[in-house]
């Protein structure tokens, strides 16, 4: 038997048993403003439960560009990651609206009572069916667009109309129809095959025009002056996006065809 140099010798060493610890505070962060926009919505506190989606989201997006930042990724973190968004984008806002508009329908009839429920839990469904196909095709998606309306914004259409509508005291029959349409639409949005930009291809280190730096106050004074109104309006100009530029496509394409064979 031919001996081994020692300088052919690999020692292997034990794998560290542990966690990264910031992306997963931040994971952390994120969850607990899910259930705390629960608790809220349970207190009756919808404007804080509506916020507290928001501040769940600036979690989500922080922990997964500091961990691509700091090269601490790591498949625990994905997986903490994704449970801490069913919760947070699933079945927080899925009770906040539950819990804002159910009771109140029901005063309708029974009928309305379980149209409301069954929209808030379709949504619920339909936000884990979204992160579980997002899971299992991540690998070899395109990274320029999202496959269906991602779950933070889905969450953030629910809890920005609930925020905006959590002054209403009576809100008859239509607003409360209107919560459950949008609370299911956005759970249709995000299990359907749409395809949304992600904007991940966006360079912050690139060299922009000054002028364009004008925005950026704008933008965030804007949000300022009435944060319901304009989060709302930007997250649902971005949820119908897609459906809209896929019907417009359509009838281009009818346009360009031109009428069939034979019509006069």
């Amino acid at each position: 038997m031919e001996e081994q140099n020692e300088s052919e010798i690999v020692v292997v060493r034990p794998r560290r048993k542990g966690i990264y610890l910031v992306p997963n505070l931040l994971t952390t962060g994120c969850l607990f403003s899910g259930f705390y926009a629960i608790v809220a919505a349970i207190d009756k506190n919808f404007a804080p439960a509506g916020i507290a989606v928001f501040v769940a989201m600036l979690f989500d997006t922080l922990d997964g560009r500091i961990a691509r930042a700091t090269h601490t990724e790591s498949a625990f973190g994905k997986e903490y990651d994704s449970l801490a968004d069913m919760v947070a984008f699933g079945v927080a806002p899925a009770i906040v609206a539950y819990q804002w508009g159910v009771v109140r329908i029901a005063e309708y009839g029974r009928a309305w009572g379980r149209f409301g429920w069954l929209a808030a839990f379709f949504y619920a469904v339909a936000v884990a069916l979204r992160l579980a196909r997002f899971n299992a095709r991540s690998a070899g998606a395109d990274k320029r667009y999202f496959e269906g309306l991602p779950s933070p914004s889905g969450a953030a259409v629910v809890a920005a109309f609930i925020w905006f509508s959590s002054g209403w005291h009576e809100p008859g029959l239509p607003g409360l129809i209107a919560a459950f349409v949008i609370t299911a639409s956005a759970g249709a949005l995000m299990v359907s095959s749409f395809s949304y930009p992600s904007f991940k291809q966006f360079n912050l280190d690139r060299r922009i025009k000054f002028a364009y730096m004008l925005i950026v106050p704008l933008f965030f004074v804007l949000i300022a002056a009435d944060p319901a109104t304009m989060l709302l309006s930007i997250f649902s100009t971005y949820a119908l996006s897609a459906p809209l530029l896929w019907v417009g496509r359509r009838i281009r394409r009818k346009n360009r065809a031109g009428p069939p064979a034979g019509a006069v």
